[in-house]
C-alpha cells in the first residue's frame, strides 16, 4: 500500500495550506507519483488542489481526488452512522492509494461542515487509511501561553485517538513569540513541533481577488499588476502632502474617484518607488477624466486602477473582511509559503519521519527541487549583472521568497526599484549596486589593470572597463564579495564569459573551460558536455572535458558513467575523428582509473541497453551512460537542442566548469525557471569552492 500523510487541524483559520503545500514539495522531491486525496469537499472549485495540480504537473483525474461533499457526508452519517461514512471514504481512498507511491491527504476544514466531532472523524480516517498525521494549530491573534496549550491539547487528542503523529505544526504565530513557543513545545512534546510566524503576504488578497470580490471594473492595469498583494489599505481624504506621508509599501489606495490629485500623487509615488503601492481603488462610481488617466498610465504602467459604485465606508467593510487565498493564479503566494515552510521546518528530519523511499527515477521536478534544497543548505551570494531585466527580477523574486541564496543585482538602483515596483517585486532582501557609482569602482580598476598589465591596460582604461556590469560582477566574485555570477539573459556568451577568462581564469588542474547541460528527461538526468564553449577540442582537451563533466555530474547527484561519443562504437571505425575520441578515452582511463568510461561509442549504444548488448556487450557504461561527451561543439549543440525539443527534455545550463570560481552563462531565451535553476547551480558550485564573501 502507498505511504500516506494526513495533514489536519482542530479548527478553521490555521492556514494549513502552507503545510499541505510544504509537505507536497517534500514528497515530490522523493518520488514522481504522488496522489492527492481530500475525503470531504465543499461545492465549488478546490483552490488548493488546482494549485497542486498546476505546480506539480499532476496527471491525477480530479474525480478521484474527492471522497464526497460535506452535505452528502452529513446526510449519510445521520442516516446510516459514522461507520458507513468512513467505509465509503476508505474505499475511495484505496482507489487512489493503489495508483500512487505516496498519497497526501488533505483533512477536513472545520468550516460549516455540519459534522459532529470533526477532529475524531479526521483521526479515525487517518487510522483507517494507515496514514501518519501532521496536526496544524493556528496561532493568529492568540497569546503565546494559549498557543502552547492548544498545541499540547491537539497532540493529546490525536495521539489519544491512536494516530501516528509525525510532527506538530503551529502556524501564524506572532513573530516575536515564535522562538519562545518553539522552545517550550520542544520540551513538552514527544514529537517535533515546528512553529511558523504569521506572514501577512499570504493572507493579503491580490488586487485581482479584490476586484472579483467587490465586482469592481478595471480602469487601468495589466495581469501582472492585478496579481499584486494588497498588504494594507490607505483611505484618501486628506490633502496630498499628508496623504503621501500615509502611504505604505504594498498598500491599496482607496479614494473617491473625483480626487484626481490623490490618484496621480499615489501613482507618482509608486513610480518613484517611495513607496511602491498595490494599486488604486476608486469609489462613488466616479473616475478621473481621460487626460488624468492617460497621465496615470504613463506614470506607472501596469499599476491597477479599479472602480466600484459604492462609497468608501461600505467598501472598507468589505475590504477588511477579505482574506487572500493561495490558488493556481497566485504562484508568488506559493513561493512565499514554501519559503516560510522551508525556513522554519526541519525538512530533512520530517522527510525521514515520513519514511518515503526515494524513487529510482529522477524526474525534472525532482532534480529542480534538489537544486534548491542543496543551495539553501549552505547559503552563498550570487551576483546578477542584469539587474534591470524583467526575467532576472522575476527570478530574484522566486529566489528571495524561497530563501535560496543571497543576491546582488547590478544596475542603477532607482531604475531597478522602479522596475521591481512595476512588477510588484520586493527586493528588500537583495543588495543593489550601481557599478558606475560604486565606491568599489576604483579598487576594481586597479585590480583589473594589475591583472591585464601584460596587455598594456592602464588604470584609466580599466576604470572604464569595470563599469561594465559583467566585468564588475566578475570582479566581485574574484575579490570575494560574491561567490558566483550568472549573466547572459541579454548579453552574449562572449560578453558573459570573457571577463571570467581574463580575471578568474582556470583551475590549476583544468586545461580549459568547458560546459555541460543537465538534460532532465522524463525519468532520468543526463549530463551533456561540451555543448556551448569549445568548437573542436583535441584529444587532451576532450579528456579534460570528460573529467570535468564527471566531477560536475557527481556534485549534483548524478553517478558519472562516461560515454565518449563518436559515429563509431568500439573498434568498428577508423579515421581522425574516431581516433581523437579513442585517444581521449585512453587519457581519461590513464589519469583517472576510478572513473567508468567507454569510447568511442555511438549515442544509441551509450543509452539503450538492448543496443549496447549487441554493439558493446560486457561494457559497464554502454546502455547505462549518464555523462555523454560530444566530440565537437557542432554535434553537441545540435544534439542537446534536438533532444530538448523532440523529447520535451528540460535543459539546465550551460553550466561552466574549469574556472577557479563559478560564473555561468544563460541563454538569451532563458525562462524565469531557467534563471532560478542556474543561480541555484552556481550557489552549489560556490559551496564546493567554499569562498568567503562579504558586503559590497
Amino acid at each position: 500500500m502507498a505511504r500516506s500523510v494526513y495533514v489536519t487541524g482542530i479548527e478553521r483559520g490555521d492556514g494549513r495550506q502552507v503545510v499541505e503545500l510544504g509537505v507536497m514539495e517534500l514528497l515530490t522531491r522523493q518520488v514522481d507519483r504522488v496522489g492527492v486525496f481530500r475525503p470531504l469537499v465543499h461545492d465549488g472549485p478546490d483552490r488548493l488542489f488546482e494549485l497542486l495540480r498546476a505546480r506539480y504537473r499532476l496527471s491525477q483525474d480530479p474525480a478521484t481526488v474527492y471522497g464526497m461533499d460535506y452535505r452528502e457526508a452529513a446526510a449519510l452519517q445521520a442516516e446510516q452512522g459514522t461507520d458507513a461514512l468512513v467505509s465509503h471514504l476508505v474505499e475511495r481512498f484505496h482507489a487512489v492509494a493503489r495508483a500512487y507511491e505516496v498519497v497526501l491527504v488533505l483533512g477536513t476544514d472545520f468550516a460549516a461542515t455540519q459534522l459532529p466531532d470533526e477532529l475524531a472523524l479526521n483521526a479515525r480516517l487517518a487510522n483507517e487509511f494507515g496514514a501518519s498525521v501532521i496536526p496544524v494549530v493556528g496561532g493568529k491573534g492568540r497569546p503565546a501561553d494559549a498557543v502552547r496549550a492548544e498545541a499540547r491539547n491537539a497532540f493529546r487528542a490525536y495521539d489519544g485517538l491512536g494516530c501516528d503523529v509525525l510532527a506538530m505544526v503551529v502556524n501564524r504565530v506572532a513573530t516575536e513569540d515564535r522562538g519562545a513557543i518553539a522552545e517550550r513545545l520542544a520540551a513538552r512534546l514527544p514529537v517535533p513541533c515546528y512553529v511558523l510566524p504569521d506572514q501577512p503576504a499570504l493572507s493579503a488578497p491580490t488586487v485581482a481577488q479584490i476586484t472579483h470580490a467587490l465586482g469592481a471594473r478595471v480602469v487601468l492595469g495589466d495581469d501582472s499588476g492585478l496579481a499584486r498583494d494588497a498588504l494594507d489599505f490607505v483611505f484618501g481624504g486628506a490633502t496630498l502632502p499628508n496623504f503621501l506621508n500615509a502611504l505604505t509599501p504594498g498598500c491599496l489606495v482607496v479614494t473617491p474617484g473625483d480626487r484626481a490629485d490623490l490618484v496621480v500623487g499615489a501613482l507618482a509615488a509608486h513610480s518613484a518607488g517611495t513607496p511602491p503601492i498595490a494599486g488604486v481603488l476608486l469609489t462613488l462610481n466616479e473616475q478621473p477624466g481621460e487626460e488624468v488617466l492617460t497621465l496615470a498610465a504613463r506614470l506607472a504602467p501596469g499599476t491597477p486602477v479599479i472602480a466600484v459604485s459604492g462609497n468608501s465606508f461600505p467598501t472598507a467593510q468589505e475590504l477588511f473582511a477579505l482574506e487572500g487565498k493561495m490558488t493556481a493564479a497566485t504562484p508568488r503566494k506559493a513561493e512565499t509559503a514554501l519559503g516560510l515552510f522551508e525556513r522554519h521546518v526541519d525538512t530533512g528530519d520530517l522527510l525521514k519521519r515520513v519514511s518515503v523511499a526515494r524513487s529510482g527515477r529522477v524526474t525534472p521536478m525532482m532534480f529542480e527541487h534538489e537544486l534548491l534544497e542543496q543551495a539553501r543548505a549552505d547559503r552563498r551570494r550570487v551576483v546578477l549583472p542584469e539587474g534591470v531585466e524583467e526575467r532576472v527580477l522575476r527570478a530574484a523574486d522566486v529566489l528571495i521568497r524561497r530563501d535560496v541564496c543571497d543576491l546582488t543585482l547590478l544596475g542603477d538602483p532607482d531604475t531597478i526599484r522602479k522596475k521591481a515596483a512595476d512588477l510588484s517585486i520586493d527586493l528588500s532582501g537583495a543588495q543593489l549596486v550601481d557599478p558606475a557609482a560604486s565606491e568599489l569602482r576604483q579598487r576594481f580598476a586597479e585590480r583589473y589593470a594589475a591583472l591585464r598589465a601584460h596587455k598594456g591596460v592602464s588604470v584609466e582604461l580599466a576604470y572604464d572597463v569595470v563599469s561594465d556590469v559583467n566585468y564588475f560582477g566578475t570582479l566581485m566574485v574574484e575579490e570575494g564579495l560574491a561567490d558566483g555570477m550568472v549573466s547572459g539573459s541579454v548579453h552574449s556568451t562572449a560578453a558573459t564569459i570573457r571577463p571570467a577568462f581574463e580575471i578568474i581564469k582556470t583551475k590549476p588542474d583544468a586545461s580549459i573551460v568547458s560546459s555541460v547541460f543537465f538534460m532532465c528527461l522524463a525519468d532520468e538526468v543526463l549530463v551533456y558536455g561540451d555543448c556551448a564553449v569549445n568548437p573542436d577540442p583535441d584529444a587532451e582537451q576532450l579528456a579534460d572535458i570528460a573529467v570535468q563533466s564527471a566531477a560536475t555530474a557527481a556534485r549534483f547527484g548524478v553517478e558519472p558513467r562516461i560515454a565518449m561519443l563518436s559515429y563509431s562504437t568500439g573498434t568498428s571505425g577508423s579515421g581522425a575523428d574516431v581516433d581523437k575520441v579513442r585517444e581521449a578515452t585512453k587519457l581519461v582511463r590513464a589519469a583517472h582509473p576510478e572513473l567508468s568510461v567507454e569510447g568511442p561509442i555511438q549515442y544509441d549504444a551509450a543509452v539503450e541497453p538492448s543496443v549496447a548488448a549487441t554493439k558493446l556487450p560486457g561494457s559497464d557504461v554502454a546502455g547505462r551512460a549518464t555523462v555523454l561527451v560530444f566530440p565537437d561543439l557542432n554535434t553537441g549543440n545540435n544534439t542537446y537542442k534536438a533532444v530538448q525539443r523532440s523529447a520535451g527534455a528540460v535543459a539546465v545550463g550551460p553550466v561552466l566548469q574549469g574556472l577557479r570560481k563559478p560564473v555561468n552563462d544563460l541563454s538569451r531565451g532563458a525562462l524565469v525557471s531557467d534563471i532560478v535553476n542556474t543561480v541555484a547551480i552556481t550557489a552549489i558550485q560556490a559551496q564546493a569552492q567554499a569562498a568567503p564573501h562579504g558586503p559590497a
